[in-house]
């Protein structure tokens, strides 16, 4: 079973996590919780997926909801019981994903 993170190691990771996007990322209880707001309904789709390939590979998988361009998150280790470096992990790779995704959609040719 994966180590509990220390509440020192937990702020240490969120201020990094959140370098970009300071609010992104919010400890609450023994969970992170994000949210993205994407162009549509597509992009969201488009990140979910691209998550949900990184999350199979590390066994590690979000609680996650999408409601049209949104996806709200909530990382926890179950088994753990709280905060692990397998949050950090996935977290990190959530945060490149919509990075990616944000860079290619301002790249990608409009019709006009």
């Amino acid at each position: 079973m994966p180590a509990l993170m220390t509440h020192t190691d937990i702020q240490t990771a969120l201020r990094s996590l959140n370098a970009d996007e300071p609010t992104r990322w919010q400890q609450h209880d023994n969970a992170w919780l994000a949210e993205w707001v994407f162009a549509d309904f597509l992009q969201a789709m488009a990140f979910m997926n691209e998550v949900a390939v990184v999350a199979h590979r590390m066994d590690h998988h979000p609680e996650w909801s999408n409601v049209y361009n949104r996806v709200s998150v909530r990382l926890t280790t179950h088994d753990a019981g709280g905060l692990t470096q397998r949050d950090v992990a996935l977290a990190q790779a959530m945060n490149q994903i919509s990075r990616s995704l944000a860079s290619r959609d301002s790249t990608t040719p409009t019709d006009g």
